[in-house]
């Protein structure tokens, strides 16, 4: 059984495969699953958003904007910031796949106008067997993945900032084995790639207390190299547009609300359907390039226009908080049951107490078989700090000012 995983798994995690096929029903159909490798860049990585459908791209800015949205930095609210997110992954399945995440911020210049940022995504698949494809044992590996990114982010004016991210990508899903297959040696991949994103808030002051917040951004995600695991086929990695607003409203001194949603998009070649000599249909992905296939991701999805508009995920959300110090969460993941069929309902809770920060998210179990997602009925759980400070100050220091 671990074996059959340990190839369930490969197969899923790094789309070596360059066809995949499928029954004619299927073909015939609209099914367009689009898939890349190193999808682990695209799992979520903080229990905030987690518990909020996935919701990231808009809503008030913390510590691990460097995910979702690099240009939200510049108007957190403290000036200095660092969060870790341990995520279980398959819990239902193996005890030992997880997703670790960690991520800091500063922020400097003239009224924190602003902020470097960096952070780090580790993802372990665990200690498997590897088999060949008769079923011999070819060893033993611990196939490992990981990035780390940095990014700077710059404050235009009082209500709009942007933002870019660097990133390396290694993932090394055959290591320590003797993994086969058409006698093709497989080997670690490597690649680069960049974020740009755009934010835009602003508030409205009603009286006492009460205001409301209107955000928006965008981001291009992991726009970079393909990955390639043989010296004869290389990947696409997970390039995503997301798009997302956030309305919050401070109803008086003690409580408010938020909702939110996302739109992503993979802006990556979709798969298209082949007819061999025999007649029978089966499903390629067309070897193009990194511009063509991003530029060319808006309208080659089967079924035209529509097909394209079924590839975009949405994701909602809701946050409630009373004081500042105690948060409920909720949110809906909704993915087209053409393309991938994911479909979920979250939640969570978050605390606060001076610079320290708690949030919890939980996946309510959905789908079956393969449409079954991965952290259902998974506990997940962020620690962060965001404070103004370093160094405590020695009593009569002041700082300088401008022109002195």
């Amino acid at each position: 059984m671990a074996k059959r995983f340990a190839l369930i798994g490969l197969s899923l995690l790094t789309g070596l495969a360059t066809t995949l096929n499928a029954n004619a029903q299927g073909l015939n159909g609209q099914t367009s699953v689009i898939t890349t490798a190193v999808p682990f860049l695209r799992i979520s990585p903080d229990a905030r958003s987690g518990a909020m459908g996935d919701v990231g791209i808009a809503i008030a800015p913390d510590a691990n904007a460097q995910y979702w949205n690099v240009a939200k930095i510049p108007f957190c609210d403290k000036k200095y910031g660092i969060s870790a997110t341990y995520t279980p992954w398959l819990k239902d399945l193996v005890p030992d796949i997880f997703l670790a995440y960690i991520a800091g911020y500063a922020k400097f210049g003239e009224d924190d106008n602003q902020a470097i940022s960096v952070s780090m995504r580790y993802f372990s698949l665990g200690d498997i067997n590897f088999t060949n494809d008769i079923g011999d044992a070819t060893g033993t590996g611990k196939p490992r993945e990981y990035s780390f990114d940095a990014g700077y982010s710059y404050r235009l004016s009082p209500y709009l900032s942007v933002g870019a991210t660097l990133r390396y990508i290694h993932s090394a899903i055959a290591t320590g084995a003797s993994f086969t297959n058409q006698n093709a040696d497989y080997k670690p991949g490597n690649a680069y790639s960049a974020d740009a994103g755009i934010f835009y808030t602003r508030t409205k002051e009603v009286y006492d207390f009460r205001k409301n917040t209107f955000s928006m951004g965008a981001v291009l995600s992991n726009l970079g190299s393909k990955i390639s695991y043989t010296s004869t086929h290389s990947d696409f990695i997970p390039i995503n547009l997301g798009i997302g607003a956030a309305f919050t409203k401070q109803v008086d001194e003690y409580n408010k609300f938020t909702i939110a949603m996302d739109l992503n998009k993979l802006v990556v070649p979709s798969p298209q359907i082949g007819t061999n000599s025999s007649g029978v249909q089966y499903q390629y992905y067309p070897d193009k390039g990194v511009v063509s296939g991003v530029l060319g991701s808006f309208s080659d999805a089967p079924g035209g226009f529509s097909g394209t508009l079924r590839q975009i995920d949405i994701s909602t959300g809701f946050e409630y908080w009373y004081q500042n110090q105690i948060a409920f969460r909720a949110g809906y993941f909704y993915e087209d049951k053409f393309n991938g069929d994911r479909q979920y309902i979250t939640c969570g809770l978050g605390a606060r107490y001076n610079i320290f920060n708690l949030n919890f998210s939980y996946l309510v179990p959905s789908g079956s078989g393969i449409t079954r997602n991965p952290l259902s009925n998974t506990l997940r759980f962020s620690l962060m700090f965001e404070f103004d400070k370093l160094p405590k100050k020695q009593e009569g220091d002041t700082p300088a000012t401008p022109g002195e």
